[in-house]
């Protein structure tokens, strides 16, 4: 397949978004009185252009994606981690720092490839079930569908595994139902968005990708 410039303009953003998102978790930010980390800001939108690729080129195609932007997100990992092993110059005074913003614990970082995947690879199975399901109708519909199971796995998967025993249940499951709506909401509120970028892709494309002979298994690159 020749993949054309808006289809790596597509795929650059979702992978640089994910890689913002993961970086930036690290900080706490306080929005109308919610405790939400300020990747919140970018992390939806890696949904959004999740959706973009699923409704436009089909599953296989985002189903690619997917995997690029978890090996681009482990290469960082890992180049941060080198850097933070290699031994400092005498006169840099930052390590501390780079540790405590970067440094992030082993159960952290498992918990978020996990969501990650599970999540990602959720979002995009519903939304290319339901395109023939609706035959192609209600875009509304699977874009808002598609991000409440996938988002709301995400949640649930990276709250409970990175943080489950740290802090009680019932704190613990109010994180999960707020970052789930909050993020949900933020996608349900780009909807005109999403119609617009499909829109124009499919026309400029001229693709409109349904996958009824797909197989959805997250392993099956070849297919």
């Amino acid at each position: 397949m020749t993949y054309s410039h808006r289809f790596i303009v597509l795929v650059a953003l979702f992978v640089t978004c994910l890689i913002a998102a993961n970086i930036t978790a690290v900080k706490l930010i306080a929005v109308f009185g919610l405790l939400l980390p300020a990747a919140l800001v970018i992390f939806p939108v890696s949904y959004i252009l999740g959706d973009v690729l699923t409704e436009v080129y089909g599953y296989r195609q985002a189903r690619r994606v997917i995997w690029l932007g978890f090996l681009c997100n482990l290469v960082v990992v890992a180049t941060i981690w080198i850097g933070q092993i290699l031994p400092a110059a005498e006169f840099w005074d930052g390590q501390a720092a780079y540790e405590r913003i970067l440094g992030l614990a082993p159960r952290i970082l498992a918990a978020s490839f996990l969501a990650y995947l599970v999540g990602e690879f959720a979002n995009a199975f519903v939304l290319a079930k339901m395109k023939i399901a609706t035959e192609g109708r209600w875009l509304w519909t699977r874009t808002i569908g598609s991000t409440l199971v996938g988002q709301g796995l995400d949640s649930l998967i990276f709250i409970v595994l990175a943080f489950a025993g740290t802090i009680p249940p019932a704190a613990l499951m109010g994180a999960v139902v707020t970052q789930w709506l909050v993020k949900s909401a933020y996608e349900a509120a780009a909807t005109p968005v999403t119609y617009a970028v499909v829109g124009y892709l499919k026309r400029s494309e001229g693709v409109d990708v349904y996958d009824r002979d797909t197989r959805f298994s997250p392993l099956a690159l070849s297919d």
